[in-house]
Protein backbone atom coordinates (compact mmCIF):
# COMPACT_ATOMS: atom_id res chain seq x y z
CA UNK A 1 0.00 0.00 0.00
CA UNK A 2 1.38 3.42 -0.95
CA UNK A 3 2.07 6.17 1.53
CA UNK A 4 -0.63 8.34 -0.07
CA UNK A 5 -3.28 5.64 0.35
CA UNK A 6 -2.20 5.14 3.96
CA UNK A 7 -2.68 8.83 4.65
CA UNK A 8 -6.00 9.03 2.88
CA UNK A 9 -7.77 5.92 4.13
CA UNK A 10 -9.20 4.52 7.33
CA UNK A 11 -6.60 1.78 7.61
CA UNK A 12 -7.64 -0.77 10.25
CA UNK A 13 -4.26 -0.71 11.95
CA UNK A 14 -4.30 2.90 13.03
CA UNK A 15 -6.54 5.78 13.99
CA UNK A 16 -6.47 9.21 12.38
CA UNK A 17 -6.85 11.66 15.26
CA UNK A 18 -7.22 15.29 14.22
CA UNK A 19 -6.82 17.71 17.08
CA UNK A 20 -9.52 20.23 17.92
CA UNK A 21 -10.55 22.59 16.45
CA UNK A 22 -11.00 21.16 12.95
CA UNK A 23 -8.43 23.55 11.47
CA UNK A 24 -5.80 22.43 13.98
CA UNK A 25 -2.11 23.17 13.40
CA UNK A 26 -1.20 19.49 13.62
CA UNK A 27 -2.65 16.03 13.85
CA UNK A 28 -1.66 12.55 14.94
CA UNK A 29 -1.72 9.22 13.16
CA UNK A 30 -1.68 6.74 15.99
CA UNK A 31 -1.96 2.97 16.25
CA UNK A 32 -5.12 1.51 17.70
CA UNK A 33 -2.83 0.28 20.44
CA UNK A 34 0.66 1.64 20.94
CA UNK A 35 3.00 -1.32 21.20
CA UNK A 36 6.40 0.37 20.89
CA UNK A 37 8.13 3.04 23.01
CA UNK A 38 8.64 5.26 19.97
CA UNK A 39 7.19 8.57 18.79
CA UNK A 40 7.73 9.88 15.26
CA UNK A 41 7.32 13.58 14.52
CA UNK A 42 7.33 15.53 11.25
CA UNK A 43 7.60 19.23 12.15
CA UNK A 44 8.51 20.66 8.74
CA UNK A 45 6.27 18.86 6.24
CA UNK A 46 3.35 21.28 6.70
CA UNK A 47 2.03 22.85 3.52
CA UNK A 48 -0.99 24.93 4.57
CA UNK A 49 -0.01 28.53 3.79
CA UNK A 50 -2.25 31.29 5.20
CA UNK A 51 -3.45 33.73 2.54
CA UNK A 52 -2.21 36.72 4.54
CA UNK A 53 1.26 35.17 4.72
CA UNK A 54 1.38 34.63 0.96
CA UNK A 55 0.30 38.23 0.42
CA UNK A 56 2.97 39.56 2.79
CA UNK A 57 5.73 37.56 1.10
CA UNK A 58 7.79 38.84 -1.80
CA UNK A 59 8.43 35.27 -2.95
CA UNK A 60 6.47 33.03 -5.29
CA UNK A 61 4.74 29.96 -3.79
CA UNK A 62 7.28 27.42 -5.03
CA UNK A 63 10.23 29.36 -3.60
CA UNK A 64 8.44 29.51 -0.25
CA UNK A 65 7.83 25.77 -0.39
CA UNK A 66 11.51 24.95 -0.86
CA UNK A 67 11.93 25.46 2.89
CA UNK A 68 9.54 22.54 3.53
CA UNK A 69 10.58 19.03 4.36
CA UNK A 70 8.07 18.20 1.67
CA UNK A 71 6.25 14.85 1.78
CA UNK A 72 8.07 13.61 4.91
CA UNK A 73 4.70 12.77 6.46
CA UNK A 74 4.11 10.41 3.53
CA UNK A 75 7.50 8.77 3.88
CA UNK A 76 6.84 7.95 7.54
CA UNK A 77 3.13 7.19 7.20
CA UNK A 78 3.71 3.52 8.07
CA UNK A 79 4.79 4.28 11.65
CA UNK A 80 1.34 3.56 13.15
CA UNK A 81 1.29 0.17 11.40
CA UNK A 82 4.21 -0.78 13.62
CA UNK A 83 2.72 0.46 16.86
CA UNK A 84 4.05 4.04 17.06
CA UNK A 85 2.28 7.41 16.67
CA UNK A 86 3.21 9.96 14.01
CA UNK A 87 2.72 13.66 14.74
CA UNK A 88 2.38 15.90 11.67
CA UNK A 89 2.52 19.70 11.56
CA UNK A 90 0.24 21.32 8.97
CA UNK A 91 1.73 24.82 9.10
CA UNK A 92 4.88 25.53 7.06
CA UNK A 93 8.22 26.21 8.70
CA UNK A 94 8.58 29.43 6.68
CA UNK A 95 5.57 30.71 8.66
CA UNK A 96 6.66 29.53 12.10
CA UNK A 97 9.32 26.94 12.91
CA UNK A 98 8.67 24.45 15.74
CA UNK A 99 12.30 23.30 15.66
CA UNK A 100 13.42 26.54 17.31
CA UNK A 101 13.09 27.94 20.81
CA UNK A 102 9.67 29.56 21.33
CA UNK A 103 10.99 33.11 20.92
CA UNK A 104 14.12 33.09 18.74
CA UNK A 105 13.34 36.31 16.90
CA UNK A 106 15.34 38.76 14.81
CA UNK A 107 14.72 42.35 16.00
CA UNK A 108 15.57 43.66 12.52
CA UNK A 109 12.40 41.99 11.20
CA UNK A 110 10.06 43.98 13.44
CA UNK A 111 8.95 47.58 13.47
CA UNK A 112 8.38 47.55 17.23
CA UNK A 113 10.61 46.53 20.13
CA UNK A 114 10.77 42.86 21.10
CA UNK A 115 10.17 41.80 24.74
CA UNK A 116 13.23 41.08 26.85
CA UNK A 117 12.51 37.33 26.99
CA UNK A 118 13.19 36.92 23.25
CA UNK A 119 16.45 35.29 22.20
CA UNK A 120 17.73 37.75 19.59
CA UNK A 121 21.35 36.58 19.32
CA UNK A 122 21.27 32.84 18.59
CA UNK A 123 23.09 31.51 15.51
CA UNK A 124 19.70 30.66 13.99
CA UNK A 125 18.51 34.24 14.38
CA UNK A 126 21.77 35.54 12.91
CA UNK A 127 21.23 33.29 9.88
CA UNK A 128 17.69 34.60 9.45
CA UNK A 129 16.15 31.27 10.42
CA UNK A 130 14.58 31.93 13.81
CA UNK A 131 11.17 30.90 15.11
CA UNK A 132 9.71 33.29 12.54
CA UNK A 133 12.19 33.16 9.68
CA UNK A 134 13.45 36.22 7.83
CA UNK A 135 14.68 34.16 4.86
CA UNK A 136 13.96 30.84 3.20
CA UNK A 137 16.69 28.23 3.27
CA UNK A 138 18.12 29.49 -0.05
CA UNK A 139 18.80 32.82 1.67
CA UNK A 140 16.11 34.89 -0.08
CA UNK A 141 14.20 37.43 2.02
CA UNK A 142 10.58 36.42 2.71
CA UNK A 143 8.79 39.68 3.54
CA UNK A 144 7.99 42.87 1.66
CA UNK A 145 8.00 44.94 4.86
CA UNK A 146 8.63 44.61 8.58
CA UNK A 147 6.30 42.70 10.89
CA UNK A 148 4.89 43.62 14.28
CA UNK A 149 5.69 41.54 17.35
CA UNK A 150 2.01 40.67 17.75
CA UNK A 151 2.21 38.88 14.36
CA UNK A 152 4.92 36.58 15.68
CA UNK A 153 3.16 36.08 19.00
CA UNK A 154 -0.04 34.99 17.26
CA UNK A 155 1.82 32.41 15.21
CA UNK A 156 3.62 31.08 18.27
CA UNK A 157 0.41 30.81 20.28
CA UNK A 158 -1.78 29.37 17.51
CA UNK A 159 0.67 26.96 15.89
CA UNK A 160 3.99 26.49 17.69
CA UNK A 161 2.64 25.99 21.21
CA UNK A 162 -0.13 23.49 20.28
CA UNK A 163 2.38 21.45 18.28
CA UNK A 164 4.75 21.20 21.23
CA UNK A 165 1.91 20.57 23.67
CA UNK A 166 0.90 17.54 21.61
CA UNK A 167 4.48 16.35 21.17
CA UNK A 168 5.17 16.67 24.90
CA UNK A 169 2.00 14.69 25.63
CA UNK A 170 2.97 11.90 23.24
CA UNK A 171 6.45 11.69 24.77
CA UNK A 172 5.12 11.72 28.35
CA UNK A 173 2.40 9.16 27.63
CA UNK A 174 4.90 6.85 25.92
CA UNK A 175 7.38 7.12 28.76
CA UNK A 176 4.61 6.50 31.29
CA UNK A 177 3.45 3.37 29.45
CA UNK A 178 6.84 1.84 28.63
CA UNK A 179 9.23 3.45 31.08
CA UNK A 180 11.14 5.01 28.17
CA UNK A 181 10.49 6.98 24.99
CA UNK A 182 12.52 7.18 21.78
CA UNK A 183 11.59 10.26 19.75
CA UNK A 184 12.50 10.16 16.06
CA UNK A 185 12.43 13.72 14.70
CA UNK A 186 11.88 13.37 10.95
CA UNK A 187 13.44 15.84 8.51
CA UNK A 188 14.71 16.14 4.96
CA UNK A 189 17.68 18.07 3.62
CA UNK A 190 18.66 19.57 0.26
CA UNK A 191 20.93 17.27 -1.72
CA UNK A 192 23.59 19.99 -1.92
CA UNK A 193 24.62 22.32 0.90
CA UNK A 194 23.16 25.79 0.47
CA UNK A 195 24.56 29.26 1.13
CA UNK A 196 23.23 29.24 4.70
CA UNK A 197 24.84 25.88 5.52
CA UNK A 198 28.24 24.82 6.81
CA UNK A 199 28.81 22.72 3.65
CA UNK A 200 27.91 25.09 0.78
CA UNK A 201 28.06 23.46 -2.64
CA UNK A 202 28.83 19.97 -1.32
CA UNK A 203 26.79 16.93 -2.28
CA UNK A 204 25.36 15.15 0.72
CA UNK A 205 24.99 11.55 1.83
CA UNK A 206 21.62 9.77 1.91
CA UNK A 207 20.94 10.17 5.63
CA UNK A 208 22.38 12.30 8.43
CA UNK A 209 21.66 11.25 12.01
CA UNK A 210 21.84 13.87 14.75
CA UNK A 211 22.10 13.25 18.47
CA UNK A 212 23.43 16.68 19.50
CA UNK A 213 26.93 15.20 19.51
CA UNK A 214 26.10 12.34 21.83
CA UNK A 215 23.92 14.19 24.34
CA UNK A 216 20.30 13.61 23.23
CA UNK A 217 20.12 9.81 23.27
CA UNK A 218 21.91 6.73 24.50
CA UNK A 219 24.80 5.73 22.20
CA UNK A 220 23.06 2.47 21.32
CA UNK A 221 20.07 4.34 19.86
CA UNK A 222 22.34 6.12 17.39
CA UNK A 223 24.35 2.94 16.74
CA UNK A 224 21.21 0.88 16.07
CA UNK A 225 19.67 3.44 13.73
CA UNK A 226 22.92 3.79 11.78
CA UNK A 227 23.37 0.02 11.49
CA UNK A 228 19.80 -0.54 10.29
CA UNK A 229 19.91 2.27 7.73
CA UNK A 230 23.23 1.06 6.35
CA UNK A 231 21.84 -2.48 6.11
CA UNK A 232 19.06 -1.05 3.93
CA UNK A 233 21.60 0.44 1.54
CA UNK A 234 21.79 4.04 2.75
CA UNK A 235 25.01 6.04 3.06
CA UNK A 236 24.87 7.51 6.56
CA UNK A 237 26.72 10.28 8.41
CA UNK A 238 26.55 11.48 12.00
CA UNK A 239 25.94 15.05 13.17
CA UNK A 240 27.43 16.76 10.09
CA UNK A 241 26.05 19.01 8.79
CA UNK A 242 23.05 18.60 11.12
CA UNK A 243 23.44 17.59 14.76
CA UNK A 244 19.85 18.24 15.80
CA UNK A 245 17.78 21.33 16.52
CA UNK A 246 15.63 22.52 19.38
CA UNK A 247 13.43 19.40 19.41
CA UNK A 248 16.38 17.02 19.70
CA UNK A 249 18.09 19.05 22.39
CA UNK A 250 14.98 19.95 24.37
CA UNK A 251 13.29 16.54 24.51
CA UNK A 252 16.39 14.36 24.52
CA UNK A 253 17.01 13.61 28.20
CA UNK A 254 18.64 10.16 28.27
CA UNK A 255 19.05 10.25 32.03
CA UNK A 256 15.28 10.65 32.33
CA UNK A 257 14.51 7.86 29.87
CA UNK A 258 13.72 10.07 26.88
CA UNK A 259 15.95 9.66 23.83
CA UNK A 260 15.73 11.97 20.80
CA UNK A 261 17.33 11.30 17.42
CA UNK A 262 17.05 13.57 14.38
CA UNK A 263 16.93 11.84 10.98
CA UNK A 264 17.65 13.91 7.85
CA UNK A 265 16.78 12.32 4.48
CA UNK A 266 18.37 13.55 1.24
CA UNK A 267 15.58 15.06 -0.88
CA UNK A 268 17.13 13.89 -4.14
CA UNK A 269 16.14 10.35 -3.15
CA UNK A 270 12.43 11.04 -3.50
CA UNK A 271 11.51 14.44 -4.94
CA UNK A 272 12.14 17.12 -7.56
CA UNK A 273 13.76 19.69 -5.30
CA UNK A 274 13.32 22.66 -7.63
CA UNK A 275 9.65 22.05 -8.42
CA UNK A 276 8.81 20.69 -4.92
CA UNK A 277 7.12 17.69 -6.51
CA UNK A 278 7.05 13.99 -5.70
CA UNK A 279 9.68 12.05 -7.60
CA UNK A 280 9.69 8.48 -8.89
CA UNK A 281 11.80 7.35 -5.95
CA UNK A 282 9.21 8.22 -3.30
CA UNK A 283 7.34 4.86 -3.13
CA UNK A 284 10.54 2.82 -2.89
CA UNK A 285 11.97 5.13 -0.24
CA UNK A 286 8.73 4.94 1.76
CA UNK A 287 8.99 1.14 1.63
CA UNK A 288 12.60 1.26 2.87
CA UNK A 289 11.71 3.62 5.69
CA UNK A 290 8.79 1.37 6.65
CA UNK A 291 11.31 -1.46 6.95
CA UNK A 292 13.57 0.78 9.04
CA UNK A 293 10.67 1.69 11.34
CA UNK A 294 9.69 -1.96 11.71
CA UNK A 295 13.21 -3.04 12.61
CA UNK A 296 13.80 -0.07 14.90
CA UNK A 297 10.64 -0.47 16.96
CA UNK A 298 11.20 -4.21 17.33
CA UNK A 299 14.62 -3.66 18.90
CA UNK A 300 14.65 -4.71 22.53
CA UNK A 301 14.83 -1.54 24.66
CA UNK A 302 17.42 -3.27 26.83
CA UNK A 303 19.58 -3.72 23.72
CA UNK A 304 19.25 -0.01 23.03
CA UNK A 305 20.57 0.64 26.49
CA UNK A 306 17.48 2.61 27.43
CA UNK A 307 16.62 0.71 30.60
Amino acid sequence: MSSESLLGSAHPAFVYRPLEPAAAPCDVLEPRRQTAPFVFASPHSGRTYPDAFRAASRLDPVTLRRSEDAFLDELYAAAPLFGAPLLRAHFPRAYVDPNREPFELDPAMFEDRLPAHCNTTSPRVTAGLGTVARVVTSGEEIYRRKLRYEDALERIQRFYQPYHAELAKLVADTRRQFGICVLIDCHSMPSVGGPMDQDPGRRRVDVVLGDAHGTSCAPAVMDTAEHLLKSLGFVVARNVPYAGGYTTRHYGQPGEGVHALQVEINRALYMDERAVARGPGLPALADKLARFIDLMVRTDPKTLGTR
